[in-house]
């Protein structure tokens, strides 16, 4: 006969007591999907075709793949993450005034414009309970109240967020720099290749910085045991 202390292993009382938590390679194949589909694609397409075809069938090219993307998600019933909304949002903006005044240097110099007002925002939500970290964490982790009112987690969320509106403003003071001093062809190769470099860093410094804090939550490793009462 088992007594009522038994240690068991059974699943089942351990999934009511505890949400299910990613491990920290579910979290980093969720973000370099997300970067992939919203950041990286779009910034190769739009150099290669800009090289093969000229700045406006690039333009076309980049805006056509991220609503093709979301547009696909949406069909096959997956979750669109708010990068990919975001980054079609400021594509689309950039895109609509650029035809508008019939001028391809606006499409360039939208960046530093938009860079500075994304930044903007990550700085005026600090002001809010949800800093804009907080409010995308959940494409990337199942996010809940308790969770994201634990003090390191909005710690974190309040440092991620001003380290991702500092960037912002250096990525708008570098393009400014290199539009100005560089001839387009240079500009559109160094800033594709200056600006991806910069996001993907910062996108696993992010994880690595949110892994050191789930470590200390105890939110990635694996589940214990805990002591539950079976009878014979």
């Amino acid at each position: 006969m088992a007594s009522a202390d038994t240690l068991t292993t059974d699943p089942a009382p351990l999934c009511a007591d505890q949400p299910h938590r990613p491990g920290l390679l579910t979290v980093v194949r969720r973000v370099s999907l997300s970067l992939l589909i919203a950041v990286v694609v779009p910034a190769v397409l739009f150099y290669g075709v800009f090289v093969l075809a000229g700045v406006w069938a690039a333009i076309v090219v980049a805006l056509g793949w991220s609503y093709g993307a979301i547009a696909w998600r949406a069909v096959t019933g997956r979750r669109t993450s708010g990068l990919l909304i975001l980054a079609a949002v400021l594509l689309t903006g950039r895109t609509l005034l650029s035809v508008v005044a019939d001028s391809a240097w606006l499409y360039f110099f939208q960046p530093i414009i938009s860079d500075g007002l994304v930044a903007g925002l990550f700085l005026l939500s600090l002001a809010s309970a949800r800093p804009m970290v907080a409010r995308l964490a959940g494409d990337f982790y199942p996010m809940d109240h308790e969770l994201a009112m634990r003090p390191r987690v909005r710690r974190l969320f309040r440092n991620l967020t001003i380290m991702w509106a500092v960037l912002g403003l250096a990525k708008a003071g570098m393009t400014l720099w290199l539009l100005q001093s560089q001839s387009l062809e240079t500009f559109v190769l160094v800033k594709s290749v200056s600006m991806l470099t910069i996001n993907v860093v910062a996108a696993f410094a992010t994880i690595g910085l949110a892994a050191l804090v789930a470590r200390q939550e105890g939110l990635l490793g694996p589940a214990r045991l805990q002591p539950v009462p079976v009878t014979a």
